[in-house]
């Protein structure tokens, strides 16, 4: 299956242009999370959590009483992995707003372009 980046050169074009201010970010989810950073693609790997974080947040605020089981499953799942060995609630918000921010950094880069 060909990756939505090879496939739409304006979405590899505006992760390469977040990646730029975002590295760091990216490394400090992946590591959060626990995903390799030697995979190939682990930047769009992090990149597809952070927006797959949005829709949840989306899901939540909009408060979704008749949600889909599996969408919401996905998103206990999500927040699992955030929430994985934190100690704080601090920790935890601090990775959600980082994820929460890329996503919607990608959002208005993909419109300028």
């Amino acid at each position: 299956m060909a990756s939505i980046l090879q496939v739409e050169p304006k979405a590899k074009r505006a992760l390469d242009m977040l990646l730029i201010d975002r590295s760091n970010e990216f490394r400090e989810l992946a590591s959060a999370i626990g995903y390799s950073t030697k995979f190939d693609n682990w930047e769009e790997f992090i990149l597809r959590f952070c927006l797959e974080f949005e829709d949840c947040f989306s899901m939540w605020s909009e408060n979704q009483e008749d949600g889909d089981h599996n969408k919401i499953h996905k998103c206990m799942t999500i927040m699992s992995q955030i929430g994985h060995g934190k100690s704080s609630i601090e920790q935890m918000t601090k990775l959600q707003n980082m994820a929460y921010r890329i996503a919607k950094d990608y959002g208005v880069i993909c419109q300028r372009l």
